[in-house]
This record gives C-alpha cells, structure tokens and sequence, in this order.
C-alpha cells in the first residue's frame, strides 16, 4: 500500500469508524438468514458458554446435547430443555443437526471433527484444533476434503470486532512497522474441577493431565498466537520457552507459570507469559510500531499515537483514557457520529463475549456461504506453533518451527 493509499484509508476510517472498536449495532440480536439445527458436543464449562451464547442468536435451534459424563449432560439440558442427549457422539450425528460445536477436551478433537464432517456437519471446532501435530494435520486435511461443509476454527479474536478494527489500522499503516510484541494471561485460578470420586476427577482435569495436555502454552497462548500472526501476516520460525509449578504445589505435572519467546526471520520477537497464580494485568496483546502501539484486551482496544506521528484529523473526536504516562485513544466504531450524539463513551466496550462473535461468524459462514473467519489451515499453524513452543516448554531447548508443519496434505 502506498503512501497515498495509506492517507486514503485512514481519512475514509475516520468518516465511518473513526477510532474503533464495536459497531453500535452489534449490540441488537443477530438474526440469522435461514434456520440452522445446532448439536453441541462437549458440555463442559465451554460448551455451557457456548449455549449461553447460542440463545441469544435468532434462528438457532439447539437440536441435540452430547457428553460422556451425566452431570454435564444434565447442566446443559437446563440450557437447552428441548434438545436430545447422548453420551456418545455418533448418535449425536444421527439427529436433525446442521451444524456441531466442538467443545469436547482438546485431545478428543480428531475423533469427533472427523466423523462430524463424514456424516455432512458443519463444524466449529474448539481452539486449539488438537494437542498433536498428526491430529491438527489430520482435522485440516478432511476439513479441506470436504467441500460442501463449512469448517470454522474456534480461534475468536479474527472475529472479534474491536480486534477487527484495529486490525485494519495496523494494516493501513497507522503504526507503521511491527517491530515488538508481547501479550499476556494472568488469571488467578486453580484450573482443578473437585470430584469426590478420583476417576471423574482425572476425566475433567484433563488439562492437568501432561499426557494429553498442551498446557497453558496450547489452551490459552493459541488464540494469542493466533492474533499476532493474523494482525502481521508473519509467523515464528523458532522459540523457546520456560516455566514450572510456581504457584499451584498441589503435585500437578503441568505448569501454572509460563514464557515463550516467538522469533521471527526478520529478528522481531513476541514476547508472551501466562500464571496462574496472580490476576494482575488480565489478558492483553500489545503490538508496537515505530508511529504507534496497539494495545488489545478482547473486550476493549486502544492505540497510542508516537508524538512525530502524523495527525488524520479524526483525534478530535476521539474519547481518550490515561494509562500512567501515556493517553490511549480509545477504539470505537462510528465515533464522530457518536459524538454528535453527546453517547462517545456509550461505544466503549463490546455487549458481547468474543465467543459470541466467533460462532455467529460461524453460522453466517454456514446460512449465507461467506467465508470463515478461521479457516482449518490457519488453525492448524496457530496449533502447530503453540505445540513447538510446548516442546521447548519440555525440552529446555530452542526449538524450531518448520515450513512443513503448516502443509496440509
């Protein structure tokens, strides 16, 4: 993009969707262009928010509830009174379904995607896509097989408003040139669901489990893996990592505290680090220019101009917020006509989870034939990435991240 063409962009984004993050719009309930049968498998703490997130889609009929373990299986029901339960996803698959969500633990993703797309299903998958590599491979190469069906990775922030507005700053230029970026998880929980009775209590603390875990670095660094590579169009070709049970010492195998530093061919590096032991800073991603510094926190967004960037004019309309020594611009849709309005402040802030947005990308891919907002190829790249850097985790060693693990055969 030229110079020119840059200038271009930004005067025509600052008419419309000025400095932004949500379309006042979005908040109102989608509705969807044709009917579509749901079938969720997985009812876990995800699949429940998955539920809650289903109901408030116009259009959507949840058909059909699946998971192994009784207590799960009842808890969605009262979300979802009206639709059949099974314990095993095959007869799932034999319902009035449409369209399945994936939601079941990430090592029992390839079984399920695979028969899912055989008996014709769309399919939205949980991120990551599997905790091994064959698996991730395997789930793209029969979802790019499969022609008639829409296939959606579950990584949310490509379908994330504030994210996507940012993201068209950053590609226009409005920083400049990415040189650094670094993003974190901090959330102070246990990650254990108590069970008086041992077996269960092994089956649902499967993320404690390191034989089938991909810990931290694979349940939570995907998706922020994921938004950097979608934000710069570049991917790491090495990393290393470190971490250990810092604060959790309950006898847990997996850690609780990680770092990993992503390097890419060009010399940038992506800083990440995730505990869980402190809730300080929440969940972030910040990518740094050399105009300007993009801060993301999935439900907010802002942009913090360098003092010799140049001025588009549409700054004065923007709400600002302090953050020690530095004003963000906070990023909101529509922000001159809100300000007309006297209601700038109203557009701070998404109404909804960025897991809504994902499965309405999702059904609107599956109802009206867009394009998905996460294809099974990019999926499988923001997985494999995140499985070597788990294998530097274990290892101790640097460690590369091939070409090949991209291909999809």
């Amino acid at each position: 993009m030229t110079s020119a063409d840059r200038r271009s962009f930004l005067k025509s984004a600052a008419g419309a969707a000025a400095v932004t993050l949500f379309q006042p719009e979005l908040a109102a309930s989608p509705r969807l262009r044709a009917p579509v049968n749901v079938g969720l498998i997985g009812c876990g703490r995800q699949g429940r928010a998955v539920l809650t997130e289903l109901a408030k889609i116009e259009g959507v009929s949840i058909t059909a509830v699946c998971d192994t373990d009784a207590r799960r299986l009842r808890g969605a029901t009262r979300r979802a009174p009206d639709a059949a339960t099974h314990d095993a996803h095959p007869a799932l698959l034999d319902e009035d379904v449409d369209a399945v969500v994936i939601a079941t633990p990430t090592h029992e993703h390839r079984q399920v995607a695979l028969d899912s797309l055989a008996a014709g299903k769309h399919v939205y998958c949980e991120a990551p896509l599997a905790h091994s590599l064959a698996d991730a491979k395997a789930i793209a190469a029969a979802a790019r097989r499969a022609e008639k069906q829409v296939f959606q990775a579950g990584f949310q922030g490509r379908s994330n408003p504030v994210y996507s507005l940012a993201r068209s700053f950053v590609r226009a230029g409005a920083i400049r040139n990415v040189f650094q970026m670094r993003a974190q998880f901090h959330q102070k929980t246990s990650w254990v669901t108590p069970s008086p009775d041992p077996a269960r209590e092994k089956l649902l603390n499967w993320r404690l489990d390191p034989a089938v875990s991909t810990g931290l670095i694979g349940e939570i660094g995907a998706q922020q893996f994921d938004v950097v590579h979608w934000f710069t169009g570049k991917y790491p070709n090495r990393v290393r990592a470190t971490g250990g049970v810092l604060t959790w010492e309950d006898g847990r195998k997996v850690e609780d505290t990680v770092h990993a530093e992503l390097m890419f061919e060009s010399g940038a590096r992506f800083d990440w680090d995730a505990c869980l032991g402190s809730s300080y800073g929440g969940q972030y991603e910040v990518l740094m220019g050399t105009m300007g510094t993009v801060k993301l926190a999935w439900s907010h967004g802002w942009m913090f101009k360098e003092a010799d960037a140049a001025t588009q004019g549409w700054e004065v309309y923007a709400n600002r917020q302090q953050f020690h020594n530095d004003e963000g611009i906070t990023l909101i849709a529509e922000a001159t006509k809100l300000a007309a309005q006297g209601k700038l402040k109203e557009g701070v802030g998404l109404p909804h989870s960025p897991l809504f947005y994902a499965l309405e990308d999702f059904l609107t891919s599956v109802t009206e034939g867009v394009p998905v907002a996460c294809s099974a190829e990019e999926g499988l790249r923001a997985t494999a990435i995140a499985l070597r850097a788990n294998e530097a985790l274990r290892s101790g060693d640097e460690v590369a991240i091939p070409e090949e693990d991209f291909k999809v055969e």
